[in-house]
């Protein structure tokens, strides 16, 4: 893979999981990495483990958040070359008992939160003419019961992908998106809030759709997430990659 030397790349939700995969990816192909996070201690020791170079504490469904990552990540490197919109937020969630505070929050993390992002990316990444990667999911174009609307936001996410990618190919910026199927991390604790016996049901159900016969590890997503944004892929945009050992053709 050609080198990312002096490039910029920002990772929200950088400080576990995918995110941190990609970062530690980006970083070890000669990248400057800054990842953003809601938990300082969390993102501390993803420095400390040598896999990041920077970090912004930043909440990626909080509308405040998002010029003032842009704007701090400008001041300390000055340039901005590669944005990486993975912070995610999900439930399991039967429409009969969906509320307005619950479906907000997915959609404020999923889709207001990298809509506003990138829009206050938009000055610098023009000027680097740079690249945008999405993270989705395989539910963003597979039904699934109780997901409704985290699968709703999530192909809102994947339509936007495409949408920008028109917009945005005369400013010279590409943007795709690697849509994630089901992978270890803490997601299902930390974002969907499930109990250990929830997640170990989740778990067994997923792994029992899934073709290649296990769940995906965080290494699996980020090498095409860091893929996407070379040089290397320089002349694709508007796509999106399904990443999850087979799942959404079943």
């Amino acid at each position: 893979m050609t080198k990312l030397n002096t490039q910029v790349v920002l990772v929200t939700g950088g400080g576990a999981g995918i995110g941190l995969s990609a970062a530690s990816q980006f970083a070890n192909n000669g990248a400057r990495v800054v990842i953003t996070g809601r938990r300082q201690e969390a993102l501390e020791q993803a420095v400390r483990t040598g896999s990041c170079v920077d970090y912004i504490v930043a909440d990626a469904g909080n509308p405040s958040d998002a010029a003032r990552t842009i704007e701090e990540l400008i001041h300390r490197h000055g340039r901005l070359d590669v944005l990486v919109n993975n912070a995610g937020a999900g439930a399991i969630l039967p429409l009969s008992q969906a509320s307005f505070a619950q479906i907000n929050e997915i959609f404020s993390v999923n889709v207001f939160g990298p809509s506003l992002l990138t829009t206050a990316a938009l000055p610098y990444l023009k000027l680097s003419g740079g690249s945008i990667v999405n993270v989705t999911s395989t539910f963003g174009h597979k039904a699934a019961e109780a997901l409704s609307h985290y699968a709703a936001s999530k192909a809102a996410l994947e339509h936007m992908t495409r949408c920008w990618a028109l917009e945005l190919a005369h400013d010279g910026i590409r943007v795709n998106a690697v849509a994630a199927g089901p992978t270890e991390s803490n997601f299902l604790s930390e974002r969907m809030k499930l109990s250990a016996e929830q997640i170990e049901r989740v778990k067994a159900s997923e792994l029992a759709r899934i073709p290649l016969g296990r769940r995906g590890i965080p290494d699996d997503v980020a090498k095409w997430i860091v893929a996407l944004a070379s040089p290397d892929a320089a002349w694709i945009t508007g796509q999106v990659f399904t990443v999850d050992g087979g799942l959404s053709v079943t």
